[in-house]
């Protein structure tokens, strides 16, 4: 199960930085959006793929034709919330009102019903696992924020995780299909290396061996991974500009070399081939 995902955020919604951090900062910033989901439509379609698009509830709203135009070529349409904000910086109400506002965005736009979800940077932490309960109580039914180690923004690394599960909310009638990030070991610690910076960092053979050998995979990706020309956020350490960077320039030809080798499911598909009878059941809250 080879599960490819894309997070529909421009090249400004870097998380945890001052110049980028509230909506009102994002206000003039040219979007890089309608070129760079192209881009990724353009090359799912020539390789006969599907995907599920994470979409911000604020794209939706300031960009509704990026989201269209996904969901026109028949791919899945998914919550990433409508701010991208932190969820271990918000309050249960601010996560509920967030997480409510997007789902109707995205539903009033696409006029189908949403139920997967993905926190921003992954941010559900064992300090906010209320947030698995106000998900359950939205309408959320499929999950794919756990991201089973240690990260910069959070991650639930005390969580091992590597298969579809089904997550228990206490005291709660309703239950979560989690989809987790599937991770590898080195050195005695887990890396994520079907996305992001290990993505861009590691030689496109050594990728493709991992994914032939690892029967379980969830991708994320994001418009500005492929996209050379972008503005660069300011504010960023010399550390974060190499992490949200480095690579950028070879990242469109490693997927399309991956879509050749690999083939792809999205979230929606992947739940129905589950088998959530005997999936392992984990305690969320």
């Amino acid at each position: 199960m080879k599960i490819l995902t894309f997070d529909i955020e421009d090249w400004f919604h870097i998380l945890d930085n001052d110049s980028t951090k509230t909506v009102e900062s994002w206000s003039g910033r040219e979007s890089i959006l309608q070129q760079s989901v192209s881009w990724i439509l353009e090359t799912l379609e020539s390789h006969d793929q599907q995907a599920t698009f994470f979409c911000l509830g604020w794209v939706a709203e300031e960009h509704p034709d990026v989201v269209r135009m996904i969901h026109e070529q028949g791919h899945e349409i998914a919550c990433h919330s409508f701010a991208h904000q932190l969820v271990y910086e918000m309050t249960p109400d601010e996560f509920k009102a967030d997480t409510t506002r997007a789902i109707q965005q995205l539903e009033d736009l696409t006029g189908e019903k949403v139920t997967t979800y993905r926190a921003p940077g992954f941010s559900i932490t064992s300090d906010c696992s209320w947030a698995f309960e106000v998900l359950a109580d939205s309408g959320i039914e499929v999950d794919c924020s756990v991201f089973p180690a240690r990260r910069a923004h959070g991650g639930l690394h005390s969580m091992d995780i590597t298969k579809p599960a089904i997550g228990m909310v206490s005291g709660h009638s309703s239950t979560l299909k989690l989809f987790p990030m599937n991770y590898r070991k080195a050195l005695g610690r887990r890396f994520i290396y079907s996305g992001g910076g290990y993505f861009r960092l590691a030689p496109e053979a050594l990728l493709k061996r991992w994914f032939a050998d690892d029967d379980y995979v969830m991708t994320y990706f994001h418009p500005r991974d492929f996209e050379p020309d972008q503005p660069m956020v300011d504010g960023l350490s010399s550390v974060r500009r190499f992490k949200s960077y480095y690579g950028i320039n070879k990242a469109g030809d490693k997927l399309k070399s991956l879509l050749q080798e690999v083939r792809f499911t999205d979230v929606r598909s992947a739940d129905r081939s589950t088998d959530w009878q005997n999936a392992r059941r984990i305690q969320l809250t």
